[in-house]
């Protein structure tokens, strides 16, 4: 049905298949046949009057257009692809099916996926699309950011920021700072970026932050393995000599190319004959390569350590002193804004995927049991576009819905984690990013890891596709247990109880160390097999107890010592007691902010070119993170408008508006176009007008409409901090000082008495 369903709609708009459907493999064929759907549309006109009813949200937000009927019979059997294989999906771990099937299964629902999202990509207005090739010759030209080491030949993944760029970050943060520790009064934090091995083998990086590599083997130059079959088997089709069974075949292994495992890569890269890109070089087989940059700490090179992968284990590690400092009481926050580092096999894409960049996480700590926020209903009437699991796997375009809404259906777990989408949300689109180019999508079940309860990631539509900028998981207590079970350190907050509990006897028991026995056995070491006993849990107790009643001893193994403990050392005491807290090990709600993307999907949604100048482009910043707030512009390079540049530029620096004052002899036109090609949001101009009238005046410029008001001197810095802070919105200040249309003096006339 599907295939005849794809038929009619190709005959219909005469579209080569190649580019609609990929080619689905006979192993899902038969998965199909085993676990037949158990709902499917009765009819395709059914299914294509169904889905006519729903809109594309991306075509509804693009200029206000609705889905065009032809479009949406395109997608329609896209859609029902995903939709049956999502229901077959569902089957197979219902009834049981081996976990092989199932893993394929999934990867053949996330490639589907991925077909529908590109097709659906493909069929966005072209106007909507930024020109990357113009806006990165800006970026480059006005050095926003560069790649690091040029004048050495660069070194991809790194980048060096300038002072336009350096600036725009730093905004940026200020605004985080400012949105979420401040607003929401978040604990701070700054931990070292070097990490000893052991915190990153417990924390699963050092086991499992991996990716293929290929190798050259002459040179060593390394590719990243899914990256260079993907680009070679691209080559291949592009042959106009390419069969196009092959073609299809090729297209096939491109659509699953992140499920294939170590093996599987080896043997397409024989299959297909891969050789080096740059020299024609034989390669290795493909290697897992661990991301992370090694190192040792000190000069024996006795303690191995990383540059830290991520912010987020250094707040963990610190939660007992946090919560100290919070007076023991749940729920709290902590925060770390900071440089992480992953050794990408092949960076590419400018800022998205580098070698070293800044992050900024929140780690939400919360009692399981209460997982309520009580500022929740601040963002509960927000409208936001969330693409669920259960819209992925059927085959569904994202939809926007009410946030209180998402919370009380359950698409979203829980209101904390509803909070801080919503708190997301409102930072993202202060700092410049477009509402209607802004989704968050849930990870579907195979994309989660075992222990989170929901994860959503904010995702922004770009030249590049939509890329991941913020993650937002509730982590449950993963981090925090596998640490406590590491250290024997318990991560725990006391809560205190309503009415006591007495606990049986049964339930309390712990090992009795005799200190004296233990210490003339093990002398120095002691304290260790003792600090090991004293955070034992019941069930480990109870079977040494069996143990120690049977043989009369029992062996114990911590910090690489082995520890042989006999009926004379440890007892084992049970006892009723009565306790007034209750000890929580808490969950955790993690926000994780990739600065570097954020700052370039914001240069994407900002940048433009001006109506009838394809040569004059600007970004249109928001005020809050312009580079520079303002520019001051003397007409000409005459001395009578020197004092009035200096007394704006002190008042401003006074008001803590950062201003760049270009006194260059250009023209004012020229000017305005360089300032508004680095963002600057406001421009003041020093006129004749300003020198020979009183009160004294000048002229306010806005970067975005170009239009421009007149107002006292004095009073220009006051408005321009007010629009930079929000309190203040162009159209007010154009309400209460009049329109400026032209100076009326000019360099010879007199100044009135």
């Amino acid at each position: 049905m599907l295939l005849r369903s794809a038929a009619s709609v190709l005959l219909r708009t005469s579209t080569d298949i190649s580019t609609l459907f990929p080619v689905f493999t006979v192993r899902f064929v038969r998965q199909s046949l085993r676990y037949p759907p158990r709902h499917r549309p009765f009819s395709t006109s059914a299914c294509l009057c169904k889905r006519n009813k729903k809109k594309s949200l991306w075509l509804q937000l693009a200029e206000g257009q609705t889905m065009d009927g032809n479009i949406e019979q395109i997608l329609a059997p896209l859609r029902l692809a995903v939709k049956e294989q999502g229901e077959l999906v569902r089957q197979m771990k219902q009834e049981g099916a081996p976990d092989v099937d199932v893993t394929k299964a999934v990867a053949e629902l996330k490639a589907r996926k991925r077909t529908l999202e590109a097709k659906e990509m493909s069929l966005q207005p072209k106007d909507d699309i930024v020109d990357r090739t113009k806006m990165e010759d800006t970026l480059k030209r006005r050095f926003f950011y560069d790649q690091a080491f040029a004048i050495y030949g660069g070194v991809s993944g790194l980048y060096d920021f300038g002072p336009v760029g350096c600036a725009l970050k730093n905004n940026i943060l200020q605004a985080w700072r400012q949105h979420f520790i401040q607003e929401e009064q978040i604990l701070e934090i700054d931990c070292t970026m070097l990490t000893p091995e052991p915190v990153l083998k417990t924390s699963g990086h050092v086991d499992k932050f991996a990716d293929y590599m290929v190798k050259d083997v002459k040179n060593g130059e390394c590719f990243r393995a899914d990256h260079l079959l993907k680009a070679h088997l691209q080559k291949l089709m592009s042959d106009k000599k390419c069969a196009a069974e092959k073609k299809a075949e090729m297209e096939e292994v491109i659509t699953q190319m992140d499920n294939y495992t170590q093996q599987e890569l080896t043997d397409l890269f024989v299959k297909y004959n891969v050789k080096s890109p740059t020299t024609g070089n034989d390669l290795t087989p493909p290697i897992s390569f661990n991301l992370m940059f090694q190192t040792s700490i000190g000069p024996g090179g006795n303690m191995p350590g990383y540059l830290r992968p991520e912010t987020a284990q250094g707040i963990f590690l610190n939660f007992k002193r946090l919560l100290e400092f919070n007076q023991g009481k749940l729920p709290f926050a902590a925060a770390q804004i900071g440089n992480s580092f992953r050794n990408e096999i092949s960076p590419r894409s400018g800022l998205i995927r580098v070698r070293e960049f800044t992050m900024a996480e929140i780690e939400h700590f919360v009692d399981p049991t209460e997982k309520v926020h009580p500022k929740f209903s601040n963002v509960a009437d927000l409208d936001i576009i969330l693409y669920s699991s259960k819209a992925q796997t059927s085959g569904q375009s994202a939809q926007i819905m009410r946030l209180g809404d998402a919370v009380e259906q359950g698409v979203i777990n829980n209101s904390v984690l509803g909070y801080f989408i919503g708190r997301i949300y409102l930072y993202l689109t202060k700092v410049g990013i477009a509402k209607d180019k802004l989704r968050f999508r849930q990870h579907m079940d195979n994309e989660m890891a075992h222990y989170a309860c929901d994860c959503w990631d904010a995702e922004t539509k770009t030249s590049y596709g939509w890329i991941e900028i913020v993650g937002c998981a509730d982590r449950s207590c993963y981090d925090l247990k596998c640490h406590a079970r590491a250290t024997k350190v318990p991560l725990v907050a006391e809560k205190p109880l309503k009415e006591p509990i007495s606990l049986n006897f049964v339930n309390v028991v712990q090992f009795e160390p005799n200190k004296g026995a233990i210490g003339k056995a093990y002398k120095k070491d002691a304290k260790i097999a003792m600090e090991y006993l004293s955070v034992c849990d019941e069930c480990f107790i109870t079977e040494q107890e069996q143990l120690l009643n049977e043989t009369g001893e029992f062996t114990i193994e911590t910090e690489g010592k082995m520890f042989k403990l006999t009926k004379d050392m440890v007892s084992v005491k049970r006892f009723q007691k009565t306790l007034h807290v209750e000890e929580v090990v808490p969950n955790v709600i993690e926000p994780s902010f990739g600065i570097g993307r954020i700052m370039y999907t914001i240069f994407e949604h900002t940048f433009h070119v001006r109506e009838g100048d394809e040569q004059r482009t600007y970004f249109s910043f928001p005020a809050t993170v312009a580079p520079y707030k303002c520019s001051v512009l003397p007409l000409s390079q005459n001395q009578e408008f020197v004092p009035f540049v200096r007394e704006l530029s002190e008042a401003m620096t006074k008001n803590g508006v950062s201003h760049k004052v270009d006194d260059s002899s250009g023209s004012i036109g020229r000017r305005y176009a360089r300032t508004d090609e680095i963002g600057v949001a406001f421009g003041i101009t020093i006129d004749f007008d300003t020198v020979n009238k009183t009160p004294h005046t000048a002229t306010l410029r806005d970067r975005d409409s170009m239009r421009q008001i007149r107002a006292e001197v004095s009073e220009l810095p006051v408005i321009i901090r007010d629009l930079a802070n929000g309190t203040m919105t162009w159209a007010e200040v154009e309400s209460k000082y009049p329109i400026f249309e032209g100076q009326e003096t000019s360099k010879k006339d007199t100044v009135e008495e």
